[in-house]
């Protein structure tokens, strides 16, 4: 097996150490890292499989990484178990390698997975199906919709994973929220989620509302969700969901899109889901000397983990 161990990360998230696998793990801590270092199916910008390091370094700045709005800090409750060891060369191969590994780790701890490509997100949510017995609520950022058939003649891809996933039952359609969105694309991949019971806030749906002027796409989710009665949620955010202007460092960036400043509030908003795991992807540092992209997505995972503790998480 190729394993990408030019990619691995050599520092942990907020600095902690890291330790290797899940048999390593201390099953003690809440949270876990874990970096997917896979971005063989991206379609203009190679560059995610560098995410992971680059998150885990901006996320030192974080210092004791006490939340401002939360008053908690997940240092303690916090294991970083490094990159899984994975095949780099196809992409189903990458994902029959990553699927056990994720099972093996659900049982253990509430994990944020860092990428890698959108492409990813598929055998995480498989994973979660099969732990959970039952379809999963979806909370899902992005610029990109990911509901096209193909990709770009191949049957899977970074851009397909939201039509499979709904395709194959892990995940209940009425329960998939899909934010930012804003990209070209035809009508039946556009309208994908929403034609099947979801909802769709695109970016320009959005547009100049920031505070209080989201309270209404918070709670319009939270009541969603409860009419659905309160299923585990999973978050991917993909960083292109931003704005270039707030991330350029990504694959396909889509000019028009979210503040950092909306995302934080909406995942503040939404800390109380029930929530099961997340993941982060499509950072890709060789395009943002500036780190700003990394450093977003930095913030927004430790968000997401102060909010589950403020949450009452135990």
């Amino acid at each position: 097996m190729n394993h990408a161990f030019a990619y691995l990360s050599s520092g942990g998230f907020l600095g902690l150490p890291i330790t290797h696998g899940a048999a390593a793990s201390d099953s003690s801590k809440t949270f876990a890292i874990a970096g997917i270092n896979w971005d063989g199916s991206v379609t203009n910008r190679p560059g995610a499989r560098l995410g992971p390091n680059a998150i885990r370094q901006s996320s030192r700045m974080l210092c004791d990484a006490t939340h401002p709005l939360f008053d908690v800090s997940p240092f303690d409750q916090l294991v970083d178990l490094g990159d899984l060891l994975l095949p780099n060369t196809g992409l189903e191969s990458m994902r029959a390698a990553l699927m056990p590994q994720a099972q093996a780790l659900l049982g253990k701890h509430e994990m944020a997975w860092l990428g890698g490509d959108h492409s990813i997100t598929l055998p995480l949510l498989r994973a979660y199906h099969a732990h959970y017995g039952k379809p999963l609520a979806c909370i899902h950022f992005d610029a990109h919709c990911d509901t096209w058939t193909d990709h770009f003649g191949e049957p899977s891809g970074h851009g397909t994973w939201v039509y499979e996933a709904i395709t194959e039952g892990l995940v209940m359609p009425e329960a998939f929220i899909q934010v930012g969105i804003r990209s070209s694309g035809v009508r039946e991949a556009r309208e994908f989620v929403n034609d099947r019971g979801g909802r769709i806030f695109t970016a320009r749906e959005l547009r100049g509302r920031d505070g209080d002027a989201l309270q209404s796409v918070i709670s319009e989710v939270k009541e969603r969700l409860a009419k659905a009665g309160n299923p585990p949620v999973y978050l991917t955010f993909d960083i292109d969901a931003l704005d270039p202007a707030y991330a350029p460092g990504t694959g396909t960036p889509e000019p028009g899109g979210l503040t950092t400043a909306q995302a934080m509030t909406l995942l503040e908003g939404w800390h109380d889901l029930n929530w099961v795991g997340m993941d982060c992807t499509e950072v890709a540092p060789p395009f943002d000397y500036s780190e700003l992209t990394s450093n977003a997505a930095a913030t927004l995972v430790w968000t997401w983990m102060c909010g589950r503790m403020a949450a009452g998480i135990k």
